[in-house]
């Protein structure tokens, strides 16, 4: 066959090796970081190796009935902030979080996480910041990242754009798993207070700055004097996971938490009602805690509906527990000694399976537990 002078090469349709074995030297500092005596070295592999137990025997862990439990999630639209704002190490701690988050509810341990990342062309700079903050949430939720991908797709992807989502793995044991059929009428719904927008509703919030012709880079007053609209929206997602490990760790015999839900789409109401049984309500209510600044700044700006506003958004609450009575100030009381705000925000009653929201609201600070 002739010699053919115009000879392609993968890097001619956008994709460069070189780039993505750069950037793939770059994130390994970040990546062994997280891990502790679980992960086994693997150097070269095409895939993580993670121990369920410690085999050394001082610090064994063993389960009797151990039971795994796997989710999925990505950061959404609030990417795209990222990208028009230049900043790409926080979204790594979302991705992590809004897949642990969701993992705690079920009673489980995070052990490891996978990232996926999707982007137009690899810039090595950019991955490394993106998986420096996937290597922070994992620090923060107390698990171990053992791999990812990183898919260079010009095709689907335009210049500056990428997508981020990540698989997280982990254990309960089958006895300690939550059951919605342990709530009962007279438990107490703690709320834990959320860091922001966290990372559900951006393609609202993205509409509304774009038809009140919002400026990211502006500080506005009445949201916050110190910070500007691109770093308010730019927090990252509370990650609860070690918190709330431990708090159940607390009680090695007696189930005092009795459900759990993290308020992610489809707000307070909406995911907290996942975690009843169909015999009974939970009674919120919303003056129990302050809406952050960042909603009513959305809201007045938007012309949002209260009722669309609390479907969409957390509202300041970010995660919540069903707790026994006789046990409710106590874990508030522990969980705030870790960090956290925690508010008293209902009672469990008898009913049909419902979230009932008390129509009240005030804008006073309470006092947190």
């Amino acid at each position: 066959m002739p010699a053919n002078k115009n000879k392609m090469t993968y890097a001619d349709s956008g994709v460069d090796i070189d780039a993505g074995d750069e950037a793939v030297r770059r994130i390994q500092q970040h990546i062994r970081r997280t891990h502790g005596p679980r992960v086994i070295n693997n150097p070269g592999g095409f895939a993580g190796l993670f121990r369920l137990d410690y085999n050394e025997q001082l610090f064994r862990r063993n389960y009797r009935d151990p039971v795994l439990v796997a989710c999925t999630d990505g950061v959404g639209s609030k990417v795209m902030l990222a990208c028009e704002l230049g900043v790409h190490d926080t979204v790594g701690i979302d991705c992590v979080a809004m897949n642990v988050n969701d993992l705690i509810v079920q009673g489980a341990e995070p052990l490891l996480f996978l990232d996926y990342i999707g982007i137009h062309s690899v810039e090595p700079q950019m991955i490394e910041r993106l998986v420096e903050g996937v290597a922070r949430g994992c620090e923060l939720a107390g698990c171990a990242l053992v791999g990812g991908e990183t898919a260079e797709l010009p095709d689907v992807y335009k210049p500056g754009d990428y997508d981020l989502a990540g698989f997280s793995l982990g254990v309960v044991e089958l006895s300690r798993a939550m059951d919605a059929t342990r709530v009962e009428p007279g438990d107490v719904v703690l709320g834990l207070e959320s860091d922001g927008v966290h990372s559900n509703g951006y393609s609202l919030v993205r509409r509304i700055i774009s038809a009140r012709k919002l400026k990211l880079s502006k500080v506005y007053p009445d949201l916050d004097p110190s910070r500007t609209l691109g770093e308010v929206l730019m927090t990252p997602t509370r990650i609860y996971a070690q918190q709330i490990v431990r708090a159940q760790r607390a009680y090695t015999v007696k189930k005092v938490i009795t459900g759990m839900a993290h308020i992610t789409g489809g707000g307070l109401a909406g995911n907290l009602v996942r975690s009843l049984p169909g015999d009974v309500n939970a009674e919120i209510d919303w003056s129990a805690w302050e809406t952050p600044a960042v909603f009513r700044f959305l809201q007045e700006r938007g012309n949002v509906d209260e009722a669309e506003m609390r479907r969409v958004f957390n509202m300041g609450i970010g995660y919540c527990l069903i707790v026994r009575p006789g046990f409710a100030d106590a874990t508030a009381k522990r969980l705030k000694k870790m960090g956290e705000s925690v508010h008293t925000i209902g009672r469990i009653t008898k009913g049909t399976g419902r979230v009932i929201e008390k129509p009240t609201r005030t804008r006073r600070r309470t006092t947190a537990v």
